[in-house]
């Protein structure tokens, strides 16, 4: 938790919220721009419709999108409100990690893993994929920082964190490729996209077992409670309209936010008459 003054508590979290919108725009570019195997970098931001170049006054986070009113300023098309909501839901996020981390080492950390996680989310959404940069990349990018400040495993040695982010690592992809195997043997088909299967060892590879297990936990009471309202709603054809991947990202980032608070009081619950 965050100790500042509150003039430079306030004034660094402006900051890092209208950082993290900045971080959002560019996450749009590469939610669009990944999926259909283009460069992140050239060309630079412009109308899909019309190609006209945005200039820079018409492409600032947040505001341009409200000023302008979801449209090009050149051909008047209409521009998706995703990209104004990831640019509002990563600024969010970067403030959760910055108001719970503070200055710690796990802040950067951590805001990498949610670029990864937001980036996750939209792509699967739009196109029920998962990039592999995004999951054997967090798999590896995982290990290295776990190897490089081994408080992140509560470890005080690179060697102990190393294994305590192989175990996760091994406990997520493992976890859900065997759920993959058992489901196409009873259901014969794909119960488990393999995109799912690299993204929890991703997560696994950042938070440990422990974090591995509350993802599967929370991911699937939180896919149980939407199917629940589709049926509810009658809208039974929607469920499948909504991957599993944004869930396991939902699951993730409550536990890099709150999940030790809430695993710490789980294991008391549970040793509670021992």
């Amino acid at each position: 938790m965050n100790t500042l003054d509150p003039f430079w508590y306030t004034y660094f979290t402006i900051l890092i919220v209208y950082g993290g919108a900045c971080i959002g725009s560019f996450l749009n570019v590469c939610i669009h721009r990944i999926p259909r195997e283009e460069s992140i970098v050239r060309p630079g931001s412009h109308c899909p419709r019309c190609g006209r170049p945005i200039a820079w006054y018409d492409n600032l986070p947040l505001i341009s999108y409200l000023v302008l009113r979801g449209k090009c300023r050149a051909c008047g098309t209409r521009i998706s409100p995703r990209y104004w909501w990831v640019e509002a839901l990563t600024a969010l996020c970067f403030y959760g990690v910055w108001h719970i981390y503070g200055w710690s080492p796990a802040t950067p950390i951590y805001l990498l893993a949610f670029f990864g996680l937001i980036l996750a989310t939209f792509v699967d959404l739009e196109h029920m994929i998962i990039p592999d940069r995004v999951s054997l990349g967090g798999m590896v990018i995982g290990l290295a920082v776990s190897a490089a400040w081994p408080p992140l495993h509560a470890a005080t040695s690179v060697g102990a964190a190393t294994i305590a982010s192989l175990i996760g690592l091994v406990t997520g992809a493992g976890s859900l490729w065997l759920v993959a195997v058992i489901g196409r043997m009873i259901f014969k088909k794909d119960a488990m996209g393999l995109g799912d299967v690299k993204l929890l060892g991703a997560i696994g590879a950042f938070t440990g077992w422990e974090g591995v297990l509350f993802t599967i936990m929370i991911s699937s009471l939180a896919g149980s409670l939407v199917g629940l309202g589709f049926i509810i709603a009658r809208r039974h054809e929607w469920q499948s309209r909504i991957p599993y991947g944004p869930y396991l990202a939902l699951a993730a980032a409550l536990w890099i936010l709150w999940g030790h608070n809430w695993w710490d009081a789980y294991i008391q619950w549970l040793t509670a008459g021992v």
